[in-house]
């Protein structure tokens, strides 16, 4: 699969686009000046325990206080507790975790009150961006991502990701970690460390160790609220989790930035720091790779595909709903039932595509078009499972219910992304009123005779919608004949298909417009 990666650094922030195979799959937004991104480190003070709902409310600095459940707690949050205020207390500037003594882990089914009390201090981790009227959803487990681990601090577990399916691979990996693990750290081992050396796993373990370090750092007489550590910004993320072999060219406008992310790049996979190339053509850089036109179709309340299948996406605050309709998509050599069966199949590798591009999550409804025989709903529960899996979000699928419906979740950490696609009407001008058509023959002659009374200008030419045209120049005398008798100039009209109905321009004989 070819990929290519098209950053665009502007003075809102910096748009993120993800090609595969020329195709738009993923588009991000990274405005400038970011707060509350998903893996932010703050310090925060307990505003108030909500024991019905068995969580917590705290202050990390955001308009709402950021929301933190039982279960978000972890089960080392009384050592992580015990950690953070030593550390805000202590003498020296840097407290060592590995000689650090655990607490008890919490129970599973125990109560927010006997772990958290209002106006404590607590170190939370961001796990959801604020959404909506919501704060941010926090987590106390600490956890930070590399390239090929996953640090967690105050754990003692090395696991292998599933997807690493190879047995005698995942006891090599569990060795070698182990081995270079500091104590009071638990590791989860990424599929990218999959073949991977000691040497490479070591130096991403040294990199995330350092990051904690600096919590421990700026920990030392910090005060409520505060972000303590930031977490990479979105172009970063993407190529840490993302870039491999398929990679083929990473292209941004600015050469800063273009440094900045070949040197990131130099430091996790060195042979791949040539595919970082600055554009510096005269056209927009989504515009020179076609973003632009694939975004403006892309988005929006109807998606059409190729074929004439399209899409109709709608956004409510309890889940998305999705809903597949053939169009004029119809094959008359096949029945009724093999026709659905296609127009569901196409219809399931476009949606699999908008969540990720919209970065939909929650709950997500499509309801495909009703196929009576069951190997035909299996065949298309099992090519959305496909396309899905290319999705690195965390979600689940069920199958088509009897109603023809397919209920997805999607996890959702960030606001689902919204491109406004709507142009303002030139007609209206974006006031919602126009013209009278009845006048725009009147308009034109007034324009007429200023300009020919006023400014003293011959052989005129007026472009004008084909409709306009076929008006004024239709029966005899025609208007366009009755103006030249009376301003007793020659006066050609040339109908244009690019105007709008009620657009018109004013052309002398060397083709200059005449501005009024």
């Amino acid at each position: 699969m070819d990929r290519e990666l098209i950053i665009d650094s502007n003075s809102s922030g910096i748009d993120i686009a993800l090609l595969e195979d020329k195709f738009l799959v993923e588009l991000q937004k990274e405005k400038n000046n970011k707060q509350y991104s998903v893996g932010d480190v703050y310090l925060g003070k307990v505003k108030k325990l909500m024991p019905g709902l068995n969580a917590a409310f705290v202050n990390v600095g955001y308009d709402k206080d950021a929301f933190l459940h039982y279960l978000d707690l972890g089960p080392q949050v009384k050592s992580l507790n015990k950690y953070t205020k030593l550390a805000i207390s202590g003498k020296t500037s840097q407290l060592p975790i590995t000689g650090f003594r655990l607490e008890p882990e919490i129970e599973k089914t125990g109560k927010i009150s006997e772990v958290l009390s209002v106006n404590q201090q607590i170190l939370v981790q961001i796990a959801k961006e604020p959404i909506s009227t919501k704060g941010p959803r926090i987590a106390s487990e600490i956890s930070f991502a590399g390239r090929y681990i996953v640090l967690v601090p105050f754990a003692d577990r090395i696991s292998v990701s599933q997807k690493i399916r190879s047995l005698d691979e995942r006891k090599r990996l569990k060795r070698l970690l182990k081995s270079i693990k500091p104590n009071n750290f638990g590791i989860i081992v990424r599929t990218a460390a999959e073949n991977k050396l000691v040497a490479e796993l070591d130096a991403d373990l040294n990199d995330l160790l350092s990051k904690w370090n600096s919590i421990s750092q700026k920990l030392h007489k910090a005060e409520t609220p505060q972000k303590i550590v930031s977490e990479l910004d979105r172009t970063s993320a993407m190529l840490r989790d993302l870039l491999n072999e398929s990679f083929n060219n990473i292209y941004l406008n600015d050469s800063t930035l273009a440094d900045e992310v070949r040197s990131f790049i130099r430091q996790i996979v060195p042979e791949k720091a040539g595919i970082v190339k600055y554009y510096n053509g005269s056209k927009p850089i989504f515009e020179h790779f076609g973003i632009d036109k694939q975004i403006k179709n892309s988005f929006g309340k109807i998606v059409t595909i190729k074929s004439g299948v399209y899409l109709i996406i709608e956004h409510t605050e309890a889940m998305h709903a999705i809903d597949v309709n053939s169009g004029h998509r119809v094959n008359r050599e096949k029945n009724q039932e093999n026709n659905s069966l296609e127009v569901n199949l196409e219809a399931a590798t476009e949606i699999a595509r908008q969540l990720r591009l919209r970065d939909m999550g929650g709950i997500i409804v499509v309801d495909f078009i009703d196929m009576t025989e069951a190997k035909h709903r299996r065949q298309l529960y099992q090519r959305l499972r496909e396309e899905m899996a290319k999705d690195h979000a965390k979600h689940a699928i069920l199958p088509p219910s009897k109603f023809g419906l397919v209920q997805i979740t999607r996890q959702r950490v960030r606001p689902a992304m919204n491109v406004q696609i709507l142009e303002k009407c030139p007609v209206c001008n974006g006031t919602g009123e126009a013209k009278p058509t009845i006048l725009i023959v009147d308009e034109i002659e007034n324009n007429l005779n200023y300009l020919i009374r006023e400014q003293n200008e011959k052989n005129l030419i007026i472009t004008v919608h084909p409709f306009v045209y076929a008006h004024l120049k239709a029966g005899f005398p025609s208007i366009r004949l009755k103006w030249m008798m009376s301003y007793k100039t020659h006066i050609k009209i040339k109908p244009m298909a690019s105007h709008h109905f009620l657009e018109y321009h004013f052309l002398n004989k060397n083709q200059d417009e005449l501005k009024m």
